[in-house]
């Protein structure tokens, strides 16, 4: 992507097809925005009807024009865009942006239209944004484009901002004005025929100008190729999205806990997770974090100094932090002391700081050097409500002077401010923290989740990469004929047998069982076996077993065997299910429930699941999801990323679970959906895992292939 879409965003002339001298419409209002903008180089309007537009001479078509074009802004009714890019085709310009409407967004014909305009594109090697989008920015002064049809004017700045929804993107730029971001590109997207959001992350990836990138999407084009682009890119340039629409569970649902589950958005956030990418919720946090990432450094830790002039705002701060996994430590007791000799008696020297409401400029510098200082703080908050005896301009420049002397000093730790009022009085004091690129919000509880955005940040950058594993002991072969055997015979689950091996050829532990089909075959598998035992019904077409009593669970001796298989039938019988067999199963006897999955998204292909297991699964919704492949890492961190971690680590007094035997299943788990690419889904609920050296075993397991 080093220069393929410079013809877009680097371009030397630009012709506006479509182009008018009528108020009111995009036509003129693009052209004006060139103009405007000072645009370095040349503009040529294109209208048939018209002889000059905006006092400049007006073309027929681009093929009446005697210069070189590298950009066609595409204006035109929709009936006339494929002759258009015939005759941009013809003319050799490389580069398009198609605001027109009313392609593939439509259906049916919009969807041919949209069809026909790739085939032009890709036979001529031009490349295309849009249709249906508002238009692109570059603010670099060597070309200062503003092809949009926005009222505002971009502000200029390090980061590039890329949104599907053309509707938004006005709003976006006005509010980036009024927030201090300015930009280094910006793209409205619109369909994405043909330069997609992947593209667009990796020329702004190499983008000298771009620090930082902003995405709203409403889908993903290649979640793998986004995978593969993001990660590297997020190494060494922050990435933050806003991504809406949620992923419908469909069928999936229907066969197990882990199909229903992954419906909750999980292949979004994995797919952001295992990239680095700081997922946000709204265009507002989207900007709050932008603010915060685009001028401060990361941290090195998560310990924060608050800074405060009110005790409500402090109070407001902290809670945001413990709510975001943020600490707000005791200052170190000669940072305690030195506040206590400068600060008034009423002020709160221990964190938050409060200098109270008649604390002004000197009190804000020396609480700033203080805590900047401070060995258990690595990083500042700091609040300020203008009271009508202090200056605020004044204290803003303090704030703005002392992060400066800090970072004379090299102390990169981030400094972020809150100032609780938006109106005139402060635009001064807004000014002088803008100007020092420090970033200011209005409430504490935004620039909590900026800051926590930069921790997340920071830990990304400071985590290992990890090792996609391959294990040496799988009977790999054995499994593929396995699966093949079934598909073949036109089956899509497998049977208990079935799942029983594919588990055993990849090395997972599953608890001694054996299927029969009458009393008698019962009782000579439990002589077989031994006691305490489970019995079960079995049936390819019985999905939850326990939801029909299903499940008859420590069964001591030959009398309570019989009497659990004469129930087990009559269940079978009330409830008519022709496939019925009965499942004899040694019984674990301790360990914690869990649950390890696989399902296949639409989308993002297999996601693997962990999480608490047994019946209430779906109700506690304490699972974690990854993206397949996972590294060891990644099966590391979904382990621990569940909110009943602290049960499997230890807990009053019981021995911490086999954690390293989780991560290695979820692991081999990845080597069989890679391996065996028409395994659908899996799921092992519930794997019974104990302390390690223990007896951790699955006790039930389903595989449903595609």
């Amino acid at each position: 992507m080093s220069d393929a879409l410079d013809p877009i965003f680097r371009p030397r002339s630009v012709a506006v097809v479509g182009a008018t001298n009528k108020e009111g419409t995009i036509g003129r209002e693009l052209l004006a925005n060139l103009l405007r903008s000072e645009f370095t180089g040349k503009v040529f309007p294109v209208n048939p009807t018209k002889s000059v537009v905006l006092c400049m001479k007006s073309y027929a078509s681009v093929l009446d024009l005697e210069d070189p074009v590298d950009l066609a802004m595409i204006l035109v009714a929709k009936d006339h865009v494929k002759q258009v890019v015939e005759e941009c085709a013809q003319k050799g310009i490389k580069g398009l942006v198609i605001i027109t409407a009313g392609f593939r967004e439509i259906g049916g014909e919009g969807v041919e239209r949209e069809e026909e305009l790739k085939k032009i594109l890709k036979a001529n090697g031009m490349r295309a944004i849009g249709p249906n989008c508002m238009g692109v920015v570059n603010t670099d002064p060597e070309f200062s484009l503003n092809a949009t049809f926005s009222r505002v004017r971009p502000p200029v700045g390090n980061v590039g901002f890329m949104t599907q929804s053309g509707a938004l993107g006005d709003a976006i730029i006005a509010h980036a004005e009024q927030v201090g971001i300015g930009f280094s590109m910006f793209a409205s997207m619109g369909n994405k025929a043909d330069v997609t959001g992947n593209d667009l992350l990796e020329y702004w990836g190499e983008d000298p100008r771009t620090d930082v990138i902003l995405l709203y999407l409403e889908s993903f084009g290649d979640p793998r190729r986004f995978t593969r682009v993001a990660r590297g890119i997020s190494r060494h340039k922050p990435i933050v999205a806003v991504k809406a629409g949620r992923t419908d569970a469909g069928a999936r649902a229907a066969f197990s806990h882990t199909g229903a589950l992954a419906g909750l958005d999980a292949g979004v956030d994995a797919l952001f997770e295992q990239c680095g990418v700081t997922r946000v919720t709204t265009v507002q946090e989207l900007f709050d974090v932008a603010q915060a990432l685009s001028a401060q450094p990361v941290p090195n830790g998560n310990r924060v100094a608050i800074i405060t002039n009110a005790g409500g705002p402090g109070i407001m701060a902290a809670d945001a932090c413990a709510s975001l996994g943020l600490e707000v430590p005791e200052l170190s007791a000669s940072s305690q002391t030195a506040l206590r000799a400068v600060l008034r008696r009423e002020a709160s020297v221990r964190n938050p700081v409060d200098v109270i409401a008649s604390g002004g400029p000197e009190d804000y510098t020396v609480s700033i050097e203080a805590c900047a200082e401070d060995p258990n703080i690595d990083a500042l908050l700091v609040i300020f409500i203008p009271p009508i005896m202090i200056n605020a301009p004044e204290v803003a420049r303090a704030i703005a002077d002392s992060v400066e002397a800090m970072r004379a000093r090299g102390n990169n730790k981030p400094v972020l401010t809150c100032f609780m009022n938006a109106g005139k009085a402060i635009e001064d004091a807004v000014s002088a923290l803008r100007g020092a690129n420090i970033p200011i919000y209005l409430f504490p509880e935004s620039a909590i989740r900026a800051l926590a955005a930069l921790v997340r940040r920071a830990n990304w950058l400071a985590r290992p990469e990890g090792e996609v594993k391959t294990f040496a002991d799988v009977r790999r072969d054995e499994a593929k004929a396995l699966v093949a055997a079934a598909v073949s015979a036109g089956r899509k689950v497998l049977s208990g047998e079935e799942t029983t091996q594919l588990l055993e050829c990849y090395g997972i532990p599953i608890a001694k069982r054996t299927i029969a089909n009458s009393m008698e075959d019962v009782v000579r598998a439990a002589e077989s076996m031994g006691y305490p035992l489970v019995l079960k019904i079995e049936a390819e077409s019985l999905v939850h077993k326990t939801d029909l009593g299903g499940v008859i669970v420590d069964i001591r001796n030959v009398g309570e065997l019989v009497e659990g298989y004469r129930k087990l039938k009559e269940i079978v019988e009330k409830h008519g299910i022709k496939d019925a067999r009965f499942l004899v199963q040694a019984m674990i006897t301790s360990g914690r429930e869990v649950i390890l999955g696989v399902t296949k998204d639409p989308s993002f292909g297999p996601l693997l699941m962990f999480g608490l297991g047994g019946v209430d699964v779906e109700v506690l919704h304490d699972v974690s999801f990854r993206i397949h492949p996972i590294t060891d890492l990644d099966a590391a961190e979904m382990v621990r990323a569940i909110k009943a971690r602290r049960l499997l680590e230890g807990y009053r007094g019981e021995p911490a679970a086999d954690l390293a035997l989780l991560e290695s299943i979820l692991m081999r788990l990845s080597q069989m959906v890679g391996d065996n690419p028409r395994v659908e889904q899996v799921e092992i609920n519930p794997f019974m895992v104990t302390a390690a050296g223990g007896q951790s075993r699955a006790v039930d397991a389903r595989v449903l292939l595609g």
